[in-house]
């Protein structure tokens, strides 16, 4: 029996782990991410099964394949935690889940984007203070009243798309690659015309390294519509905090909501204080800016949907290792 151990495993996932565990692995489910400090937790497993900001670099790795471990796995589509080049020269199969559902992401978008469009989170800052006075802040433009820009209609963008055209928006969209379903849901249009006409601009773009790096700069918003609201469920290295945090204070972004952050794995998953600030001075700046400014820690694939899907893929993608030697999912 093929023993696998799982790094952040949150409590709520423990049941789904079990009951989707349909090819009997012998689990170890740990809730820490794995880390230079427990990587030793690895040792008596055949595999390991990692999310995302787990410490999978060579060092890493090396003690891994010592402890006698060829596979180790990601559940989530990006796989920059992993050491590629290292794992390739220990002989180390490494596998990634490349879809989950795509209403994950999506509705978390639109969740955020509704929020700062209504003014919910700084109306509700207020009733929790027993105020309950209309303050002019709290006045707000309908959504089909709004044009929605989605910059990248892949799955995951065309899914915002048909949430935001449901609700009766106008919805625009920009990307390289015009499929012909998204043709059926957005009018495309230059990503320039679609900063200057959008209200609400939402990112389902890949971060590639050195060509889209800080994309989201002074340069490009100030592009936008002035008081239009951000959303970036993507990538956090897509985003310049530095240049959000001015846009904002200045009021040329009405409002920033996003579940990403440059160099995330220092901030998130953990809980700070005025004696444990948090490290990055960038991201508490901007998450200072709340309710202008909505920071979620990396909870768009924390659904129901999106976790089975990932769970399922990950132990399927195991099953056709150890039976074939390949997975079409191997990176």
């Amino acid at each position: 029996m093929m023993k696998i151990i799982c790094y952040g495993v949150r409590p709520n996932e423990v049941e789904y782990f079990k009951h989707l565990n349909k090819y009997n692995y012998d689990l170890t489910l740990i809730e820490d991410l794995l880390t230079d400090e427990n990587i030793q937790t690895a040792q008596g497993h055949d595999a390991v099964l990692l999310r995302a900001n787990c410490s999978a670099h060579a060092d890493n790795l090396k003690y891994m394949k010592d402890c006698g471990i060829d596979y180790v796995f990601t559940r989530t589509v990006g796989f920059s935690h992993i050491d590629l080049e290292a794992a390739k020269a220990l002989d180390i199969k490494v596998a990634h889940v490349p879809r989950y559902s795509p209403n994950a992401i999506a509705e978390l978008s639109v969740t955020l984007a509704m929020n700062l469009l209504r003014n919910v989170p700084f109306t509700l800052e207020r009733t929790s203070r027993h105020d309950m006075r209309v303050d002019p802040e709290m006045f707000s433009r309908e959504i089909r009243n709004c044009t929605v820009g989605v910059y990248g209609t892949g799955k995951i963008g065309l899914t915002e798309a048909k949430l935001f055209k449901g609700l009766g928006a106008r919805v625009i969209g920009y990307d390289i690659f015009e499929s012909e379903a998204a043709k059926e849901v957005v009018d495309f249009v230059e990503l320039d015309e679609l900063l200057r006409e959008s209200d609400i601009v939402s990112l389902h773009i890949p971060h590639i390294p050195e060509e889209n790096d800080e994309m989201v700069n002074e340069t490009f918003i100030s592009k936008m519509k002035n008081n239009a609201i951000l959303i970036n469920t993507a990538r956090g290295e897509l985003q310049s905090n530095a240049a959000i945090v001015k846009a904002i204070k200045e009021q040329q972004l009405g409002g920033f909501g996003t579940d990403v952050l440059p160099n995330e794995a220092e901030v998130f998953f953990k809980k700070f204080s005025e004696e444990n600030p948090i490290p990055d001075a960038s991201a508490a700046d901007l998450i200072d800016l709340y309710p202008r400014v909505l920071v979620t820690p990396h909870i768009g694939s924390n659904t129901d949907e999106a976790l089975a899907n990932m769970i399922e893929t990950s132990f399927q993608n195991f099953k056709d290792v150890l039976e074939t030697g390949h997975s079409d999912n191997l990176v």
